[in-house]
């Protein structure tokens, strides 16, 4: 196999894994179908605000249509506060009111006298806006960090030289996940780091996990075995970065009026 092969199947794997964890992210905009006069209309619900009431629009639907937004703080036992959608630019509009960062607001909407999402309200977590010249570097690097795993990966299962890869994805790793991160966190929620021993915060925790991976990994690179730490290391990283973005992260109590360190 050559190495554009290899290049190729590291792309396409680490794709797929991107794609897996954005779409199954908690602050991945909801998919839901909304009826009216039994015509099905296909739209997103929003789970992420910045520091301004979050406008929720429900695009596409006829002129004759209404709809009604209700919404609580969450974690809290409040009643559910309703308010209309109203017709503005020809779309269907309702405001979320901003909330503290790291506040979270759960909301559903009524459709036709349907409640929608049928399953369970959605949460909408708002966070301060975070610069595309600190956000675009993390995410890149975060990406490259997995494609060049992925890439070491199969250079040690064909038996080909790695050492190379494996010191350059640990230190993508190490920039991308400590140094940019960290710099997301704080920007979007104040915090510098949220995971062990401090909180819970799923992303920060599964990041410092798979490079203590790939710290093991070439801290024996001279091992006879060190291909299946390396292996390992991979493995680990592919499964835990599958756990979706943002899971457990900083949340507001309302009750204290001070942001926890994850939920």
């Amino acid at each position: 196999m050559k190495k554009a092969a290899y290049w190729l199947l590291a792309i396409l794997i680490t794709l797929v894994s991107s794609i897996y964890q954005r779409m199954t992210g908690p602050t991945h905009p909801k998919k839901v179908a909304v009826e009216w006069n039994r015509v099905q209309y296909k739209m997103k619900l929003p789970r992420s605000g910045v520091q301004h009431d979050e406008i929720v629009r429900l695009e596409g639907l006829p002129s004759d249509a209404k709809a009604q937004m209700h919404y609580r703080r969450y974690p809290t036992s409040n009643e559910y506060t309703t308010v209309d959608f109203k017709w503005e630019d020809d779309v269907l509009q309702a405001a979320l009111p901003v909330q503290p960062v790291g506040g979270k607001l759960q909301y559903y909407i009524t459709v036709g006298g349907e409640n929608l999402p049928a399953d369970e309200p959605l949460l909408l977590r708002f966070r301060n806006d975070v610069p595309a010249g600190i956000l675009v570097p993390h995410i890149l690097l975060m990406f490259a960090a997995m494609l060049f795993a992925v890439y070491t990966f199969l250079l040690v299962v064909t038996r080909k030289k790695y050492s190379g890869w494996l010191k350059i994805t640990v230190a993508t790793l190490f920039v991308g996940g400590f140094i940019f991160g960290p710099l997301v966190q704080h920007v979007a929620f104040g915090p510098w780091w949220t995971g062990f021993p401090y909180g819970t915060d799923l992303t920060d925790n599964k990041t410092l996990l798979a490079f203590l991976f790939f710290v093991a990994a070439l801290a024996t690179l001279r091992w006879k075995y060190n291909k299946w730490v390396v292996c390992l290391a991979v493995l680990f990283m592919m499964v835990i970065f599958s756990i979706p973005h943002s899971t457990y992260g900083s949340e507001y109590d309302y009750t204290t009026q001070q942001l926890g360190t994850g939920k």
